[in-house]
């Protein structure tokens, strides 16, 4: 890679080894994606919850914080993904404390390294949106897909350690989807009906990302009838990464790099093109909890709740009573102003627990399973749909409406 005097200084060790460390490891992600030199980012945000940390991971943190703060401190603003835990609300969900402890500890060593703890995966939605042909470093995949596809903005799936590196170096390898050629469509994806519901987007998503199946894919979706609201394009690329590794799709007229077909596909004939309908929506929506007829909870989570999806539960919610547990996971963005609002408490008082700052996949959901006796669980999120049965758990993919239904029934499942 060609590097400048800075990058070379860096390198060299004249600032500090962590620096050193991370120019070093960006060095050798770039060769290996053959990325010819370095694009400077303007924020960046980390993927590194203690699940995927462990013990050593957190231990490799705290080494760093014992540098001086001028050799420890990030570039740029650098913000965090959801935690493993609200710390609050740990003991309803049985976590047990070593848990906690490593959360604590990583905390701790994030803030010495001069990281924002925002714990979110809708920051697009909350904390300083990326413009239009900004540079970043993110690591959520949910978080990638909506600031390269909604907003505009350019940046690959970047993993924890590359993302601390951005922070500390404020650039990252020019490759991917920092270059225009990357952000071609490769294939059409032609739809003949809108969803309404947030699983439906959810659930469209989920079949693009499976129809485009790696993450160099870039899918133009047309006949889009309205341009969607933010909560909807968040469940539709959250699903869409989470089932494809998609980091990038354009609806044809809504998106803002793709104003006509021809803005992303000079020659869409030559492009894999594929038809989908209502009927496959429901199909994979049936293959998911067809069968089952009770569950054991109802999570609304990955993504986080925005302030509009927590008002819309509390509405569902009024005057009615839950009798299996249902977690309202959102932002710590958005928590306040629920509780300044009356929707956390309106969404308490039926019995549902508001959680803010994690995700329920990154918070040892296996061991949440078995300390609790969940096996079974309703969502409205696709995305969490797909990777639970990694966890052990029967998830049930159903509109929002439904899944309330559902924890005021007993878990029960009317067909």
């Amino acid at each position: 890679m060609k590097l400048n005097d800075e990058e070379k200084a860096m390198l060299a060790g004249e600032f500090g080894p962590l620096r050193q460390w991370a120019i070093d490891h960006q060095i050798k992600v770039g060769t290996y994606l053959k990325a010819p030199d370095f694009v400077p980012v303007m924020q960046a945000h980390i993927m590194a919850d203690t699940e995927s940390l462990g013990a050593a991971g957190v231990e490799w943190l705290e080494n760093w914080t014992k540098l001086p703060a001028e050799q420890r401190q990030v570039r740029i603003p650098t913000i965090t993904d959801p935690r493993g835990t609200d710390f609050a609300a740990a003991g309803k969900l049985r976590q047990q404390s070593w848990m906690l402890d490593l959360e604590r500890r990583t905390i701790v060593a994030f803030e010495a390294l001069g990281i924002l703890m925002t714990d979110t995966c809708i920051n697009y939605q909350t904390i300083m949106p990326p413009v239009r042909g900004e540079h970043t470093a993110y690591g959520d995949t949910g978080v990638v897909i909506y600031s390269n596809s909604v907003c505009g903005a350019r940046s690959n799936f970047e993993g924890g350690p590359s993302a601390l590196s951005a922070g500390l170096t404020g650039r990252t390898p020019r490759y991917g989807f920092h270059l225009d050629k990357c952000r071609r469509a490769t294939l059409i994806v032609n739809v003949d009906w809108t969803p309404e519901s947030l699983n439906e987007w959810g659930a469209l998503g989920a079949l693009i990302g499976r129809l485009a199946g790696d993450y160099w894919q870039v899918p133009a979706i047309v006949g889009i009838e309205r341009s969607p609201t933010s909560d909807e394009m968040k469940h539709f690329g959250a699903a869409m990464a989470s089932f494809g590794s998609v980091a990038l799709f354009h609806i044809v007229g809504v998106t803002p790099e793709a104003t006509h077909l021809s803005d992303v596909a000079a020659a869409p004939r030559s492009l894999r093109c594929y038809d989908l309908g209502v009927s496959d929506v429901r199909a994979l929506q049936a293959s998911y909890g067809g069968v089952l007829d009770k569950v054991d909870i109802v999570v609304f989570s990955a993504p986080q709740l925005s302030l509009v999806e927590m008002r819309q539960l509390s509405l569902l919610l009024e005057g009615r009573r839950t009798t299996i547990p249902l977690l309202a996971i959102t932002s710590p963005q958005v928590k306040p102003d629920a509780d300044r609002m009356g929707i956390t408490a309106k969404i308490e008082a039926a019995g549902a627990s508001v959680l803010a700052g994690m995700c329920f996949y990154q918070s040892y959901a296996r061991e949440m399973a078995e300390a609790n006796g969940w096996k079974r669980l309703a969502t409205n999120s696709a995305k969490l749909t797909n990777i639970l049965g990694g966890y052990g758990y029967t998830p049930a993919l159903l509109s929002m409406e439904k899944c309330v239904e559902i924890a005021c029934d007993g878990g029960r499942i009317s067909q």
